[in-house]
């Protein structure tokens, strides 16, 4: 197989490479550290899509063909699954030969869906919202991450800031079409502040960017999302507010799994082996801490502490289930702060499908119809 042009990152922090490759698995995980983000455009430019091929699997050298699967992501703890489903090799039992690419924000790896140069990418809630709110069709198929998002603040500012009123007239970095960044624009538009008037925002590449605007003092306060979070506070800054804290967003929807339609209505079987993979890493994720801190540090090469507070902590948390009624109040809720045209006549149902999860979970459910896990997700699911 081609080998994919690696993407290389320039550290600009303390940290050293924040994601590493997997050496049993034929993929690129391109490295990042956990405070640079920096991402080579041309290089994931490059990225293009390859037909079947045989590899050969197990001790007896058997063939069989395995589906090429480009994936898109970020540099976030909340990416878990993809990581736990690539190392324990859930993705190549369900058939798929994986390919990880780290992109710096959810707008750059929305576009490179919209290319044609993935199969799908966990790009937030909005980042997918609002390319459909601007005629792209895409289908929103899968979860990934919830909440995990917060305004960070130095010390000497947190305290005035926690009464969300208090933005006004301030400057606030964020990475636009973040899931935070549409959640506390929300919270600003509650409170009766107009953030397109009354607050400056900062529009930067990523949130690597954002904490260092509030460690220098360019900005009064910035949106990261994990683990930057915690990173932040270990640096000596403060959480000001958390995303899930916001009214009427308790357990809001992050990071889902967003696709073509065309592609999935080309080939939904391969979509289904995607989410039964994603199913199986849950599991895994859930119930074997441990080594699920182990695997994610060999991606996030951050304090194993960090790790465990931004990965099973509070205000965060990681589901395969695509969350339709999350997504409809946030496509709702994003009109009301007018992010997105408000007078269009787009059926936003008609571009969640629930269906690729549901099979996927029913196949797996064959298998282990008593497994409590399964059966807890089966039990929450909702069409």
């Amino acid at each position: 197989m081609k080998k994919i042009i690696a993407v290389f990152i320039n550290t600009i922090f303390v940290f050293v490479l924040f994601f590493t490759g997997c050496a049993s698995e034929k993929v690129h995980n391109n490295s990042i550290s956990a405070q640079d983000t920096h991402t080579n455009a041309e290089a994931k430019a490059n990225i293009q899509q390859e037909n079947k091929e045989e590899k050969s699997i197990g001790n007896n050298e058997k063939k069989t063909d395995l589906i090429k699967f480009n994936i898109g992501y970020l540099a976030s703890t909340g990416h878990v699954l993809y990581f736990v489903a690539q190392e324990k090799g859930f993705f190549k039992e369900e058939g798929l030969d994986t390919e990880l690419f780290l992109f710096n924000n959810s707008g750059e790896g929305m576009n490179a869906i919209v290319a044609g140069k993935l199969d799908a990418g966990s790009f937030g809630t909005s980042t997918p919202l609002v390319f459909i709110s601007k005629g792209s069709d895409l289908t929103i198929f899968g979860g990934q991450m919830s909440e995990g998002h917060a305004i960070i603040a130095k010390p000497e500012k947190a305290d005035e800031l926690s009464d969300i009123k208090n933005f006004r007239g301030k400057t606030l970095a964020t990475v636009r079409l973040a899931t935070g960044d549409i959640v506390f624009r929300g919270a600003f538009t509650d409170e009766g502040i107009d953030w397109k008037n009354d607050i400056i925002i900062n529009e930067m590449e990523s949130p690597a960017a954002v904490l260092e605007a509030v460690k220098k003092g360019s900005v009064d306060a910035g949106v990261v999302w994990t683990p930057y979070r915690k990173i932040a506070e270990d640096q000596g800054l403060k959480i000001v507010q958390f995303s899930s804290e916001v009214s009427n967003m308790d357990n809001h929807p992050c990071c889902r799994q967003a696709a073509l339609t065309e592609r999935i209505k080309e080939n939904p079987e391969k979509y289904e082996k995607f989410m039964a993979a994603l199913i199986k890493a849950y599991k895994f994720y859930v119930t074997n801490k441990d080594e699920t801190l182990d695997i994610l540090s060999k991606y996030v090469k951050i304090d194993k502490a960090i790790l465990e507070a931004e990965t099973y902590g509070e205000h965060i948390g990681s589901n395969p289930d695509p969350n339709k009624e999350g997504v409809l109040k946030f496509w709702d809720f994003m009109k009301k702060i007018e992010y997105i045209p408000t007078d269009d006549n787009i059926n936003i149902e008609e571009h969640i499908n629930t269906q690729i999860y549901k099979n996927a979970l029913n196949k797996i459910l064959e298998e282990y119809p008593n497994d409590p896990v399964y059966n807890q997700l089966k039990a929450d699911f909702k069409e």
